[in-house]
């Protein structure tokens, strides 16, 4: 007896190593309305970000990321799920998420394998449940109830009123020093910056450190910033929400300075906490075996074509960055392949050696199957008044566009020789039976991931 009371022990001990040795800590973070060029590594000479630029070097960089929803809470669902909107029918206005979505979300696969898992700062999704999701969890956001710079100073830290980047990030350290160190832990980290407090007429707060970053420079205009841009749009969107933020935030030139720069302070924010939060790492000994993850979970207009915020079918609100650092691999890669939101939770599992749900439509990003992905569908299908709701499907080299409420309004952009989405090619002859093609191949997409919602 005591021999297998020995053994069972030295099993156990055993088990408790190898989940170390073996399995990675992994830490994703997500920024809200992080455009994929608002990073130095993506080739912007402005903006300062040497900690997101490091983990790009060393890790891998995504070039062609993209979320299936431009928009925070569908996408967010997205990354919880593994799954389009088309099939986990979650956006705004819809209640809380569907239970039997979110008992295959990641967190709940992972803390089935044994791993201790946390979340801190913006959840964006309505769950009832959210106390009993992770190990540790803590949900906020920015307090609406300000219409000042409380809306992002409203947290402590030792009776300091602190940045919620400052908050989130020391959140993320604690956590990382009380580790258990005899599992693996998950850490998901959700930054409410850079997104802009709404209700205020300054939009973009930040701590007073930053206050003279990107003082003494000249931010140059948006591209399409010409009046015929903006006019080309339907009437829908030339009246909507992204009309109504471009006068909060650029209808002059001195709100766009104030804007952008502000936008990219708050960014250089987060890029400091991540410093932080590897520093902790390294001090604690487990730099050498925790993955990081890093995406925006959506695109974001920065004024060109005369509109703000993002929901659109653009790359401006479909393109994102993201990055993987997995310090037990060579890094320094840049993988031209397309990448999705849904990927991330997909790659968390692989990374932990767990097998996805079936019910999931992503892949993970070490997949050799990822290079072979030739199209994808984009969609937004909150039905509200101020944003119109809208569908499109893109190839290496085309993408269509439509309207859902508006079908007759169609466009068609050849990604090659117009990666900005200029000329128009919807009335084009030559094209026509390529649009058919393309509305097929939409309409199949979306059939397909209709079938796969769970009554």
């Amino acid at each position: 007896m005591r021999n297998l009371l020995f053994l069972a022990l030295l099993l156990s001990l055993s088990f408790q190593a190898f989940a170390q040795q073996y399995r990675p800590n992994i830490i994703f973070i997500l920024t809200d309305d992080q455009r994929w060029d608002a990073l130095g590594f993506s080739g912007n000479s402005i903006i300062q970000t040497p900690e997101m630029d490091l983990l790009a070097a060393e890790g891998t960089y995504y070039e062609n990321a993209f979320v299936t929803t431009p928009i925070c809470a569908a996408s967010r669902a997205s990354i919880l799920t593994g799954m389009y909107e088309r099939t986990h029918g979650y956006t705004f206005g819809q209640g809380d998420i569907k239970a039997p979505y979110i008992n295959q979300s990641y967190p709940v696969e992972l803390r089935k394998a044994g791993y201790v898992t946390g979340f801190f700062g913006k959840f964006g999704v309505n769950y009832a449940g959210f106390d009993g999701l992770f190990d540790q969890g803590d949900n906020y956001d920015r307090n609406g109830k300000f219409d000042d710079r409380r809306g992002y100073f409203f947290k402590t830290l030792e009776e300091d009123t602190v940045h919620l980047t400052r908050y989130t990030g020391q959140q993320a350290i604690d956590f990382i020093q009380d580790a258990p160190s005899e599992k693996p832990f998950m850490l998901s980290l959700s930054f409410s910056a850079p997104h802009a407090h709404d209700p205020a007429k300054l939009q973009y707060f930040w701590s007073p450190e930053y206050d003279t970053m990107y003082q003494n420079i000249t931010i140059p205009d948006p591209l399409l910033k010409e009046d015929s841009y903006f006019q080309a749009q339907p009437e829908y969107v030339r009246t909507g929400e992204n009309r109504t933020r471009w006068h909060w935030r650029y209808d002059t030139p001195e709100k766009y300075q104030h804007s952008v720069k502000g936008y990219y302070r708050m960014i250089s924010e987060v890029d400091a906490e991540i410093g932080k939060i590897r520093k902790t790492l390294e001090e604690k000994g487990l730099a050498d075996n925790t993955v990081i993850i890093f995406m925006g979970d959506n695109g974001y207009f920065l004024g060109e074509r005369q509109l703000a915020g993002k929901w659109l079918m653009y790359d401006n609100s479909l393109r994102v960055p993201l990055i993987v650092f997995d310090p037990r691999e060579k890094g320094g890669k840049r993988d031209q392949s397309f990448a999705l939101n849904i990927d991330v939770p997909a790659t968390i599992l692989n990374l932990a050696g767990i097998s996805q749900p079936q019910i999931w439509q992503g892949l993970s990003l070490n997949s050799k199957l990822l290079s072979k992905r030739k199209e994808m569908l984009f969609e937004h299908l909150w039905q509200t008044p101020i944003i119109p709701p809208s569908e499109a499907i893109r190839t290496e080299r085309w993408k269509y566009l439509r309207y859902i409420n508006d079908k007759d309004h169609e466009e068609l952009y050849d990604l090659q020789v117009d990666p900005l989405e200029i000329n128009n090619l919807i009335a084009d002859p030559k094209h026509q039976k390529l649009i058919s093609q393309l509305r097929r191949k939409l309409e199949d997409k979306v059939a397909g991931y209709l079938k796969d919602s769970i009554e």
